[in-house]
């Protein structure tokens, strides 16, 4: 079975999967359609994506706008901190964000929902993250909101000085000034 909790924002689910181990090492099921719909998690996943990144990398905060994404993300090796900013126009939370550190030892995932911004802070040396998407990518439909945006004040831990970030993620703007036709609705 899994254990699901929801975080202050209550669609962000953190999801621990139950391990068997011994001497030889481990199983965990890392989805299943049915278990997971019992939690309230009900994405028909289409796509898969893996990637690898350093230390000190971050990557996000990403969105697609007219083909939203909902994804399950978990970490294959390695160690991340994971964010999710609720970005919906009318939503009680809007601007706020909730955050976990998913790794190769905890096994935990994270659900973040459609209309919510995304990313990760690369914790060890190196990560290979891991995450369904219940919607294909779209390419031209790539958003973001500002890393770094001091209104929603992400605490990014193990950053150090700076994060190495993509030109692309470090030139979007802080929520405060995209435009409300960019921003999903609640």
């Amino acid at each position: 079975m899994i254990e699901v909790h929801s975080l202050a924002i209550p669609e962000v689910k953190l999801i621990t999967p139950r391990r068997f181990g011994d001497k030889r090492g481990f199983f965990q099921q890392t989805y299943h359609k049915n278990i997971y719909k019992e939690f309230g998690i009900d994405a028909d996943f289409v796509q898969d994506n893996w990637s690898r990144s350093v230390k000190g990398v971050l990557r996000g905060l990403h969105y697609q706008l007219k083909n939203p994404q909902a994804k399950l993300v978990s970490v294959i090796t390695g160690k991340v901190y994971d964010v999710a900013v609720d970005i919906r126009k009318g939503s009680p939370t809007f601007g706020q964000w909730v955050g976990a550190e998913l790794s190769d030892e905890n096994g935990c995932q994270l659900f973040v929902p459609r209309g919510f911004a995304h990313g990760f802070v690369v914790l060890s040396e190196t990560v290979d993250f891991f995450y369904k998407c219940d919607n294909f990518y779209t390419p031209g439909d790539e958003y973001g909101v500002l890393w770094s945006d001091q209104d929603i004040n992400i605490q990014w831990p193990g950053t150090g000085e700076k994060p190495t970030v993509s030109e692309k993620d470090e030139t979007v703007l802080p929520l405060k000034s995209v435009s409300s036709e960019d921003l999903p609705v609640y």
